[in-house]
């Protein structure tokens, strides 16, 4: 068994999961949008452009996002996206990519006792992330 990270956002689902797929290495399979739904009442709130479901294969994993309403939308709490750079060079490029427009960066790039370099941030599209990198201090 293996889950599946699933993505809300305020209308920018596109813009988001296209941005992730650049800076991750992942791969869009698939982007449903209201417009694409074959009769009017299997359709979400919202116009024509808005994700109902789409998909992102990273890896061995899948990340999936759809947009909802403002009425529908909360705010992403209690949880990150925890993502292990390979190097200290992957590192900064992911942070400086993804935290580009930063709503906040709760805990800048740093060593720490696990790790060569860590990072917590929340983007631009409001998605919590932590960034790891261990270095030499990678356990095994």
């Amino acid at each position: 068994m293996q889950p599946t990270i699933y993505l809300f956002f305020k209308g920018n689902c596109l813009e988001a999961m296209t941005r992730y797929a650049e800076v991750l290495g992942g791969e869009i399979e698939g982007v449903f949008r209201n417009a694409d739904a074959p009769d009017p009442k299997n359709r979400m709130p919202g116009g024509d452009d808005m994700v109902m479901n789409m998909s992102m294969r990273l890896g061995g994993s899948t990340i999936m996002a759809s947009d909802n309403t403002e009425q529908m939308y909360d705010k992403p709490q209690g949880f990150r996206i925890s993502i292990p750079a390979p190097s200290r060079a992957e590192f900064d490029r992911i942070f400086n990519a993804l935290a580009d427009g930063a709503q906040a960066v709760e805990m800048e790039p740093d060593e720490t006792f696990w790790a060569e370099r860590f990072a917590m941030f929340t983007d631009r599209f409001g998605t919590p992330w932590m960034l790891n990198f261990e270095g030499k201090r990678a356990q095994g």
